[in-house]
């Protein structure tokens, strides 16, 4: 897809998610709207997966270590075709098989995720077993920033390092808010990238609300041989809705008609100028 075209998905899939949350009446918002932009890159460009054969050998895995923030993951895979995009309508209710964490009974799904600090070192060992069965597969791991507070990653990052696995592909969605206030309040992380390097890994440091700045990092990875790669994805959570952007309350805050109204309305506008600006760069 072009760029602009993927700028015009992530606003779609933004407006999807902003939907059904407000339908089930729960969700976790901020976070979902922050990290569209990283699943955009990936489902539509980068990663190496077939709808139509979800289990296929030689996938490419993707954790969302970060569980909670599952709406943007449901409406992505329901618009690559994993599963049909009618089941979003079901949603967090009675019997769905979409939750409010990821399932593995839904295709494109390969764990359970939400308890904090499992995505990585699981990534790890796909990653392990892709490199000792020399198989071409990369494993991609979204973690969030809070979540770095969990003692589990840092065992991981060791492994992942001391393993050399430069198929393995690491994701901070560092929005720098979580559920009870600001990282650095809550548990101080910095300088984290340091620590990340210190730890073995390459780290790529990014706009992750910036599609050219995706891409290019998840084209380059592995910049260096033999070592794991860490992109630090700097985000704005509550992306893409102006008045839910850096608000601590909208991590699970549920947009009531009015503002779910004003929410859609504002990124109607953003696709309606995207894809005037594309029509531009295909005329010139």
């Amino acid at each position: 897809m072009e760029i602009q075209e993927l700028k015009v998905k992530a606003a779609q899939i933004r407006m999807d998610l902003l939907t059904i949350i407000h339908r089930a009446k729960t969700g976790h918002t901020g976070g979902s709207l922050s990290n569209t932009d990283i699943l955009t890159a990936l489902y539509y460009e980068i990663m190496n997966v077939d709808p139509a054969n979800p289990k296929w050998d030689d996938r490419d895995r993707f954790i969302a270590s970060k569980g909670h923030s599952v709406e943007s993951l449901w409406c992505i895979l329901a618009d690559r075709g994993f599963f049909p995009k009618e089941e979003l309508e079901t949603y967090s209710q009675f019997g769905t098989r979409l939750i409010g964490h990821p399932n593995n009974k839904v295709p494109g799904i390969e764990m359970n995720t939400g308890a904090l600090g499992h995505g990585l070192p699981i990534s790890v060992g796909m990653a392990l077993a892709a490199q000792r069965d020399d198989r071409p597969y990369r494993v991609f791991c979204l973690m969030g920033d809070g979540e770095q507070a969990e003692g589990s990653n840092w065992e991981a990052a060791m492994a992942g390092s001391h393993y050399k696995l430069d198929n393995l592909i690491g994701i901070i969605d560092r929005n720098r808010l979580q559920i009870s206030g600001a990282t650095e309040e809550v548990m101080g992380l910095e300088p984290l990238e340091e620590k990340w390097t210190a730890f073995g890994w390459n780290v790529v440091s990014i706009n992750g609300n910036n599609m050219e700045e995706l891409l290019k990092a998840f084209r380059s990875a592995p910049e260096v041989a033999g070592k794991p790669t860490l992109i630090m994805a700097n985000t704005t959570k509550g992306k893409g809705v102006s008045f839910a952007e850096n608000v601590p309350a909208w991590h699970h805050h549920v947009p009531n008609d009015k503002e779910l109204e004003l929410a859609l309305t504002e990124l109607k506008a953003t696709i309606e100028e995207l894809t005037q600006k594309g029509q531009v760069h295909k005329h010139e």
